[in-house]
């Protein structure tokens, strides 16, 4: 058999039941991260008025877990890079599951944030282990849309909050929320033995004999049978120069790099900022609790299609555009709903919000993974996520002391289409097409 890259191999047999496969197994997992990530939006009235917290204390309920996320972020891609892709995604698991439950016991402010820090941790490493899992298990032509739309499910873990939410907050209380979030633990050992690790991760350790076993797992599932593999069958592209850390901000990738953490950066502050508040927000305009959470549960099912369109998209039109597009049309939805003024405005508006900032924020995912070789992907993934947590944390504060000065409802979301602005503009003048590149000569050929 001649010589072959993973690639090729992939690209020839197509999408199939072991892609999704992958697919699930990954995406269940971030729904329990989303889950868990997202209860406190829905629980911040109440630990707000027990614990008599000021705005801004209450905007940093949503801002702990964030710090967490920037952690795990940075942790992640060198963790991942090294140990692999599966046991790392499976060990964050196993850390966000038993760093949500506690907090059922939690009595003060100060402890409720030490514990949403540390659970923080798996959730930061989570995403982008997942990003860059989908990249490297899926054909060219299909990536933009995997390794964005597997975001979908992150997001229909903060539906599935907010549902949780409106029926066990009025009828058990809040902290219960938080029982439920320890369920994932179990899941983790679910992964350990079923997801396959990454064949580009394999054959980069030197591990062809393993890689060759996942890829006769990948025929069987896709056409029945497997082909007559034998050693030194597959190629690997030359190693890079630098790998880890110091790689990123080389000559060769620092121009993706500031690129990819100022863009995530800006969505983070948008995302995290009006997902941190918009049930509060709803709630103090005088929707009542059960009215407020339905409009920002209904705003995240949408935020689930922009996730799920974004990469249909960027595989037709090429990441850049869409990028482009997707902030632009997230800063006019966050304009829209911050002047709307009866009850369906503010629902179809949110809806909008919600398709655009997940259509923007997932559609960078792709850039991530397309950013780095194969020898420190999850590094580049995981630094620009990370980096673009601390938007994510100050995203909730600020908007706190923006409504501790007065501006009111219009204001706040005036204050969130700026960064939205922001990174459309940089989208435009600092994006690399990669659409249509195999995952080898991503950062080789510039």
């Amino acid at each position: 058999m001649n010589k072959v890259s993973i690639s090729e191999v992939v690209d020839k047999l197509g999408v199939s039941k072991y892609t999704f496969k992958i697919y699930f197994l990954i995406g269940l997992a971030l729904i329990f991260a989303g889950y868990n990530y997202m209860i406190v939006a829905y629980t911040m009235p109440q630990m707000s008025q027990e614990w008599a917290l000021t705005k801004i204390q209450t905007g940093s309920l949503s801002s702990w877990s964030i710090l967490g996320l920037l952690i795990g972020g940075l942790s992640a891609g060198v963790i991942s890079d090294k140990i692999g892709r599966k046991k790392a995604f499976a060990i964050f698991v196993l850390v966000y599951s038993m760093l949500t439950f506690p907090v059922f016991y939690v009595q003060s402010f100060e402890a409720f944030a030490i514990l949403r820090v540390l659970g923080g941790i798996g959730f930061g490493g989570c995403i982008p282990i997942a990003v860059t899992m989908m990249s490297e298990s899926v054909p060219t032509k299909n990536r933009g849309y995997f390794s964005a739309s597997i975001m979908a499910f992150y997001v229909l873990g903060w539906v599935v909050a907010g549902v949780v939410a409106i029926y066990i907050v009025p009828l058990l209380g809040w902290r219960v929320c938080y029982l439920v979030g320890g369920i994932p633990a179990l899941y983790a050992f679910v992964l350990m033995s079923s997801l396959p690790e990454s064949t580009h991760w394999l054959l980069g350790k030197g591990r062809e004999k393993e890689a060759i076993e996942i890829i006769k797992r990948m025929e069987i599932s896709s056409k029945g049978q497997a082909s007559d593999w034998t050693s030194e069958t597959l190629v690997a592209p030359p190693p890079p120069n630098k790998v880890g850390v110091s790689a990123l901000f080389s000559k060769e990738f620092r121009k993706a790099s500031i690129t990819l953490w100022v863009i995530y950066f800006m969505g983070s502050v948008v995302i995290y900022g009006i997902n941190g508040w918009l049930p509060t927000l709803l709630v103090g305009k005088g929707y009542g609790l059960v009215k407020g959470y339905s409009f920002a549960v209904l705003q995240n099912v949408f935020g689930m299609i922009g996730s799920f369109v974004t990469g249909y998209v960027a595989d037709r039109i090429g990441r850049r555009t869409n990028v482009i597009f997707g902030w632009i049309f997230t800063a006019v939805a966050i304009l829209l709903l911050g002047y709307a003024t009866n009850q369906w405005q503010v629902v179809i508006c949110g809806m909008l919000v919600g398709m655009a900032m997940n259509w923007g924020l997932s559609g960078t995912q792709p850039l991530l993974a397309e950013g780095y070789p194969t020898e420190f992907r999850n590094t580049g993934v995981s630094s620009a996520q990370a980096f673009g947590r601390v938007g994510g944390f100050i995203g909730p504060i600020a908007a706190g002391f923006v409504q501790q000065i007065g501006v009111g409802f219009t204001g706040i979301f005036i204050f969130f289409a700026i960064p939205a602005v922001i990174a459309s503009f940089v989208a435009f003048y600092m994006i690399d097409e990669t659409k249509g590149r195999s995952i080898e000569s991503i950062g080789r050929a510039k």
